[in-house]
């Protein structure tokens, strides 16, 4: 068997298309071709032809996961799960896995710090919530303990942002109502009645 063409693809410009004996075969990304040293007229033994495959396979599943990357940082547990849904052999997760921790793509702490951070930024919210959506993440209760030691923010002063915020709004001038939307936050309370009374006393 014969290496006929290597042809760039159309859609993807980062990607290869490999034809034998003038039929396509499979893909390889540019980096994975690059590390292959395949080269037009190469000859292929079955054996290495089946190997090649197999790392296309791998290796076009490793792209979707970084597309899956791009859209925003994700859990290990959301990476086994979406390889999972992909039908990806259990074989072929664990090296993806691998090669992806090895990397520091798949990175847990890293992950809860970046969702922390970005969670304040966004949207103010409750440290309970913070952590029921870490855990929904799957993510180790002794790592959220550490991210969240680590997080500088006033939860008080968050809570008081948020008050006045919505205080802006005409749905929640009633204090009923503001309560039940803070409590769904995940404030609890002792913390609402507090702000609640202490900036009622400012004004």
């Amino acid at each position: 068997m014969k290496i006929t063409s290597i042809k760039q693809q159309l859609k993807r410009k980062d990607r290869y298309a490999v034809y034998i004996d003038g039929k396509y075969s499979f893909s390889l990304g540019e980096l994975e071709l690059i590390n292959s040293g395949l080269k037009v007229g190469q000859q292929l033994a079955k054996e290495e032809l089946d190997k090649l495959q197999d790392t296309a396979k791998l290796d076009k599943m490793y792209d979707r996961v970084l597309n899956y990357l791009a859209i925003r940082p994700r859990s290990e547990w959301e990476i086994r799960e979406y390889l999972r849904r992909k039908d990806s052999p259990a074989a072929q997760a664990k090296v993806l896995l691998n090669k992806l921790s090895n990397t520091n793509l798949i990175n847990d702490e890293a992950f809860a710090k970046a969702w922390v951070e970005n969670r304040h930024l966004l949207k103010p919210i409750s440290r309970r919530r913070l952590i029921q959506e870490l855990r929904q993440k799957r993510i180790a209760n002794d790592t959220i303990d550490k991210v969240l030691a680590e997080d500088q923010t006033d939860e008080h002063e968050v809570l008081r942002e948020l008050v006045s915020k919505k205080r802006r709004q005409s749905r929640y001038q009633d204090d009923l109502k503001l309560m039940q939307y803070l409590s769904r936050q995940g404030y609890n309370y002792n913390d609402i009645k507090s702000v609640l009374n202490g900036m009622s006393d400012d004004q």
